[in-house]
């Protein structure tokens, strides 16, 4: 897509080397004294120019990245192999090729000449943009209080199970083992709390965050880990018992 920064006035198809480094350090105003200084003695353009010291290092990076093959080059504009001498004043580096090099060994560098400039986080983010992000994040704080009411929730029914729990285990202390008779009414009230706590109101709203006996199965056994009975195994046969024991409604 067009736009204004792709016709830089400091692009060029191909560079020399001290065309390319000045551009790098952003000193195209002095161009005109620096090719001068360049073309008529090469060597003493750091004697020259001692205030641009990025001037010095740049145009050696160049030279550097064409001695180690790790910029193409070429001579007058015309590419050459890789390897082919070339005296120095007469070599070139195609835009393409000084970009996609600088992109690789130097990707914190973005010289105008070579880059557009990225665009600034406000102008990224517009009102649309910004009322999407508002909403995701409503919608999230939204989950996060109704997962923390489950939460209460499940908690308190435990706490309700182990009250229960420490009731019946005080009833089978002070009573002993219990008869026949009692031990189906035990499985009754199992099964009883079973399918009130798996069931749902007349309108279908759940009873309880549980889900499956397999749920309250974990739950139990997460919550009660180290007590006597309370292991998957014990569970899943008493429940299967205590459903039995229920006659169908």
């Amino acid at each position: 897509m067009y736009s204004i920064h792709s016709c830089n006035p400091h692009a060029k198809v191909f560079y020399r080397p001290v065309e390319a480094a000045l551009r790098w350090c952003n000193l195209t105003a002095y161009e005109v004294q620096i090719l001068d200084a360049a073309w008529r003695c090469p060597a003493l353009l750091a004697q020259t120019f001692p205030q641009w010291p990025c001037l010095h290092i740049n145009i050696d990076r160049i030279f550097d990245a064409v001695r180690h093959c790790e910029l193409s080059y070429g001579c007058l504009g015309m590419a050459v192999p890789m390897g082919t001498e070339v005296e120095c004043t007469l070599l070139t580096v195609r835009h393409t090729d000084l970009k996609r090099w600088m992109t690789l060994y130097y990707p914190d560098q973005r010289p105008t000449f070579l880059f557009e400039p990225l665009p600034s986080p406000q102008s990224t983010i517009n009102a649309g943009s910004y009322l999407a992000l508002q909403a995701d994040r409503d919608a999230l704080q939204l989950q996060l209080r109704n997962t923390q009411t489950l939460y209460q929730g499940l908690l308190a029914e435990l706490k309700t199970a182990g009250l229960e729990r420490e009731g019946l285990q005080a009833l089978l202390k002070s009573q002993g083992a219990p008869s026949p008779r009692s031990e189906l009414v035990y499985l009754h009230i199992i099964g009883a709390l079973l399918k009130l706590l798996l069931g749902c109101s007349p309108s279908g709203k759940p009873h309880s965050v549980f889900r499956s006996q397999a749920a309250i199965v974990s739950a139990l056994t997460a919550y009660f880990e180290n007590v006597p009975g309370i292991t998957k195994r014990t569970l899943d046969e008493k429940f299967a018992a205590a459903k039995r024991s229920l006659p169908d409604t």
